[in-house]
């Protein structure tokens, strides 16, 4: 995150960072401190803290990577929400011994995610991004391995709070594994691979883009809390999300942050609330397009989009000094040199689902008793690369790196204990919440 970082060269950069690209099989095995489960032998304990659909799938992955690991804890705000993923885990592995998890085991107050980490040798936090760096920074001090759904923060108070942590876990030899799967998906890996060896020369541009029809929406419940109906509709407020450009996009942004090897320098850009703009809507945009100008001159035209009836697009181009590629999520590298040359003509399934890869190698490393993971910087790096385009959209400004980091920026609130406590953010008489105008909005 400091300066340097943003000044060392893309082939110089991704051989450092390579340790922390996700690629187990590439990294020294260094041994657990006494301060780490080594799980080399029994079970391994695990704690799910946010138990909507992406934390059910997650708990799904981490039980199926390993034949040891066991679900002994689960926590979320939302009882609901809690009963709803119980059910449909101990459904799926009914008899099998996977599922340990009893009354005494649920918790659903708001430090419930305390008493969750606290019996378990792993984590997983798939609550909304607003209190990942909470939550990721009692794990660590606890001890406990993590795995942490993307982005991991949503203000920039809460990216030095990760990384804080992030220091501490390795000192502590914690595997850390962050969800930006592209990093643990065959397609990307092998690009990257020809990328870092020059295939395509220097990186000079790039488009990267999540253009879809958007999410779903949660309508507000008679008798909620303004609080309850921000944690249950999240999405839509900047506080617990983050907006579409941090929650989706940053995984196209986090390409080009891989593939390039840096950091931007800065971004400017421009967003707003076109189509969806209702009640139900919060305050986030539904557009934004941020040019990123990184520490060689290479400029990344990112686009990302919520509006039904458009063009739908999720993917990532860059040109290079002597070529081009295309690489996407759905299985497809496509790199050719500008001679006409094919360097790469990769479609069809990868070997293994890429959310199910994070989790073995994951609990591989834990098994072994090994510090293979540590995916928190980039993690950090990915997550302010959005937030740096979130407020060059919101503002209408030309903001720089170094810029976004001294604001301190805070969003989140500290030391929420229910859903009675004061909301972030009021709507006024007519129900609308104050949305950033481009212009008169200032982080400077």
């Amino acid at each position: 995150m400091s300066k340097p970082t943003n000044l060392k060269t893309r082939r110089k950069f991704l051989e450092t960072s390579v340790k922390v690209a996700g690629t187990g099989a590439l990294l020294s095995a260094i041994p657990l401190s006494v301060n780490a489960y080594a799980g080399a032998k029994g079970e391994i304990k695990v704690a799910l803290v946010g138990c909507g659909g992406r934390g059910t799938g997650a708990a799904t992955q981490a039980i199926e990577a390993d034949p040891d690991v066991r679900l002994v804890a689960m926590a979320d705000v939302f009882a609901d929400r809690l009963e709803n993923s119980f059910k449909s885990l101990t459904t799926k592995y009914d008899g099998k011994g996977k599922i340990l998890v009893n009354e005494d085991s649920k918790f659903t107050d708001f430090d419930g995610y305390k008493k969750a980490i606290d019996m378990a040798d792993v984590v997983i936090l798939t609550t909304p991004p607003g209190f990942r760096p909470l939550h990721f920074e009692y794990a660590v001090k606890q001890g406990k391995h993590v795995f942490m759904e993307k982005p991991v923060a949503t203000d920039v108070a809460g990216i030095k709070k990760v990384l804080e942590a992030g220091k501490l876990a390795r000192e502590k030899k914690l595997n850390v594994v962050v969800g930006l799967q592209r990093h643990y998906q065959k397609s990307y890996r092998e690009t990257e691979k020809l990328i870092r060896s020059g295939s395509i020369g220097d990186i000079v541009s790039g488009q990267v883009y999540w253009n879809s029809a958007g999410v779903w929406v949660r309508p507000r419940k008679e008798a909620q809390t303004e609080l309850e109906y921000q944690m249950m509709n999240w999405y839509y407020f900047t506080w617990i999300c983050g907006d579409h450009i941090l929650e989706q996009h940053i995984h196209n942004i986090d390409v080009a942050n891989w593939f390039i090897g840096a950091t931007p320098v800065s971004a400017q850009g421009m967003g707003g609330r076109e189509t969806r703009n209702g009640k139900d809507h919060g305050h986030i945009f539904d557009h934004h397009f941020v040019e990123f100008v990184y520490p060689e001159g290479q400029v990344i035209s990112s686009q990302c989009r919520h509006q039904r009836g458009c063009m739908n697009r999720v993917e990532e181009v860059f040109q290079g000094t002597k070529g081009h590629v295309l690489v996407n999520s759905g299985h497809v590298g496509k790199m050719k040199g500008y001679d006409g040359s094919v360097i790469l003509d990769y479609k069809g399934n990868d070997d293994i689902n890429p959310y199910q890869q994070e989790h073995n190698e994951l609990f591989a490393a834990i098994k072994a008793g090994e510090h293979r993971l540590d995916n928190t910087e980039y993690g950090a790096n990915s997550t302010m690369t959005a937030i740096l385009g979130r407020m060059a959209t919101y503002s209408g400004q030309r903001i720089t790196w170094d810029e976004a980091l001294a604001t301190d920026l805070k969003l989140v609130p500290d030391n929420l204990t229910s859903f009675k406590d004061q909301a972030p953010i009021l709507p006024n008489a007519e129900g609308h919440y104050e949305v950033a105008i481009p212009g008169k909005t200032r982080y400077l």
